[in-house]
């Protein structure tokens, strides 16, 4: 099991904690992680557009004007594609865009990227994450400590209504509850901040 160092909210070193190899020591697999987040992003669209061919706007039954002699171009209809409040070439029409992904695949995919997230020194291990009053400015001070400049996954074994406060205003910041962990969030944030207790019920979940 590896073994990492454990932090405070002030960036002070407060001891180390044992992680599972399982989850902290997977290798690297780029396309079942690409699948993962695939099917995150295609589970999230509406697929709700939808608009009318020619066939399905209402009107246009009669032929605007004779075939010849008008000098006029030939119409058949005036709910053709060319015509103004006619028919849509290729209409989009509402579908699913849903994915499927093996449960199994799943966890392959998280714990693939939280390996190497580890590998590149991208996670930071929290004692406890919890500030004295919800104030923006706890966690600013705790970003500053540890120099955090880019966006952060803050991963919570509760909702701690003071913590979600505090960072209502730091668009940075993501807080998530360990049990929504996904393997999106872990890729599309350049840091994860996780607390001991949050590890520990991961850890739990997933085996030694």
């Amino acid at each position: 099991m590896p073994s990492v160092k454990l932090y405070n909210m002030k960036a002070k070193e407060v001891g180390t904690i044992e992680l599972s190899d399982a989850l902290f020591a997977a290798e690297y697999n780029e396309p079942v992680i690409h699948q993962a987040v695939v099917t995150r992003l295609a589970n999230e669209r509406q697929g709700t557009k939808s608009t009318l061919t020619r066939s399905e706007v209402r009107g246009g039954g009669a032929k605007p004007w004779r075939q010849k002699g008008t000098g006029r171009a030939r119409q058949g209809s005036n709910r053709s594609p060319q015509w103004i409040k006619g028919g849509v070439v290729f209409a989009p029409k509402s579908r699913d865009f849903s994915k499927k992904m093996n449960y199994k695949a799943k966890e392959v995919a998280l714990f693939s990227a939280l390996s190497q997230k580890l590998r590149d020194d991208e996670i930071l291990f929290i004692d406890e994450i919890a500030v004295s009053e919800p104030k923006t400015k706890e966690m600013i001070a705790f970003l500053k400590a540890f120099d955090l400049k880019k966006t952060v996954l803050l991963v919570m074994d509760n909702s701690d209504e003071n913590v979600l406060r505090a960072i209502s205003n730091i668009k940075e910041i993501t807080p998530i509850n360990v049990a929504q962990i996904n393997t999106y969030d872990v890729v599309k944030n350049a840091k994860i901040v996780i607390s001991k207790k949050a590890v520990e019920k991961i850890t739990e979940v997933y085996g030694e």
